[in-house]
């Protein structure tokens, strides 16, 4: 149980930096926003795509060591 709990937090860790980095690279790319395209691009990676990603990311990985250890 312990060994699940520690991969959960580390995938909410490096999933929230990917999708970080993601969702800045994405809207720097494909936003038409002119004026602060650099501040939507942090706003949107750190509080909307970031925690998504990170929550995915340690559902998945829960779901996958649940699933594995069962059988």
């Amino acid at each position: 149980m312990l060994r699940i709990i520690v991969f959960a937090i580390l995938a909410l860790v490096v999933g929230y930096g990917v999708g970080l980095f993601g969702g800045v690279w994405l809207i720097n790319t494909f936003s038409n926003n002119p004026r602060d395209r650099e501040l939507e691009a942090a706003m949107t990676g750190a509080f909307v795509i970031g925690p998504i990603v990170a929550v995915l990311a340690a559902v998945g990985t829960v779901v996958f060591l649940v699933l594995r250890d069962r059988g």
